[in-house]
């Protein structure tokens, strides 16, 4: 096992379940949001919705996945996070800038790793566009770096998310490529500086066999020594849940779900939406955290620490 900081462990351990194991309800959606909702072009309408979804679904997560634009900080000052779950704050701008086979990443103009962890984040997330064969392959490995030793430096758990895309842009990636691509990214990233690896599925679900999925997933687990967690990617809930089982089993630690779960309640009119998240999305997520705790590989088996009874001398030098 890796030996771990006692501020990264205290993230960890305010993340996840008892035994470990995560799932995280993720809400950090922006730009497609507003695009599903014209509604949502409001920002008081937009983190009215997820005010509701955090109030009516994180109970049943061990953490919830934030942005510091439009919900994060009202998410707090509206109690609609409960004390035993987890906060992690997005710190990467929506979308991504340069060109479409070459993207780029940056930080959120005026927010910081630094202001995540003073205003009570647990972890932090960094969203980046990755392929390893991209002529920006190098400069996100060093936007990436950058943000580790940032989170080394303020003792912050980093969850790290790549995502694939395709250097073509006229077709999608197939799903042997994207198996190569979210593999690949484990393997040059998770060194990097990451705590959790935020993994796609490895295959494109609707040109793959099943019996391929324990497989694909299984390389992701060889490809890093820190814990990974499955993605959603807005996929139904029901495949979604095939997914998880395959994961887990494959050695994920748990998982980061949003739309499979709420994607329903985004058109919906408030009495609506409240009645939905109740009665529909709220045993869905109850279902996954089950789950999740019953099969997912804990955190416990990739870190240790063991401090000196004077450790706090030489703490954050």
């Amino acid at each position: 096992m890796k030996p771990i900081t006692i501020g990264k462990l205290r993230g960890l351990q305010q993340i996840s379940s008892q035994r470990g194991t995560f799932t995280a309800l993720a809400l950090d959606h922006r730009q497609n949001l507003r695009k599903a909702n014209p509604a949502f072009v409001s920002n008081e309408e937009l983190s009215r919705f997820k005010t509701d979804v955090t109030a009516i679904l994180a109970s049943r997560s061990t953490a919830v996945l934030l942005d510091p634009e439009v919900s994060a900080a009202q998410a707090i000052a509206q109690r609609a996070i409960p004390n035993n779950v987890g906060l992690v704050v997005a710190v990467e701008s929506t979308g991504y800038a340069g060109d479409a086979t070459a993207r780029q990443a940056q930080i959120i103009p005026g927010w910081s790793v630094e202001k995540a962890k003073r205003m009570g984040a647990s972890a932090i997330k960094l969203l980046v566009y990755y392929h390893p064969d991209s002529p920006t392959a190098s400069e996100i490995e060093a936007f990436t770096k950058n943000i580790a030793d940032e989170c080394a430096k303020h003792d912050l758990v980093l969850m790290l998310e790549p995502l694939s895309y395709s250097l073509d842009e006229s077709k999608k990636l197939s799903s042997e490529e994207k198996r190569y691509v979210v593999v690949e990214s484990a393997k040059r990233l998770t060194p990097l500086g990451a705590d959790i690896l935020k993994a796609e599925f490895p295959l494109d679900v609707t040109e793959s066999d099943q019996r391929l999925w324990k497989e694909a997933c299984e390389e992701i687990s060889a490809a890093t020594d820190i814990p990974w967690i499955l993605l959603s990617a807005a996929v139904e809930f029901e495949t979604f849940l095939q997914q998880v089982i395959v994961a887990c089993n494959a050695g994920a630690s748990g998982i980061a779900v949003g739309r499979a779960v709420w994607k329903e309640a985004v058109m919906m009119g408030s009495n609506e939406r409240i009645k939905f998240l109740r009665n529909v999305a709220r045993p869905r997520i109850s279902r996954l955290t089950s789950l999740c705790h019953a099969l997912a590989k804990p955190y416990t088996d990739f870190y240790t620490a063991d401090p000196s009874f004077d450790w706090y001398k030489n703490y954050g030098e």
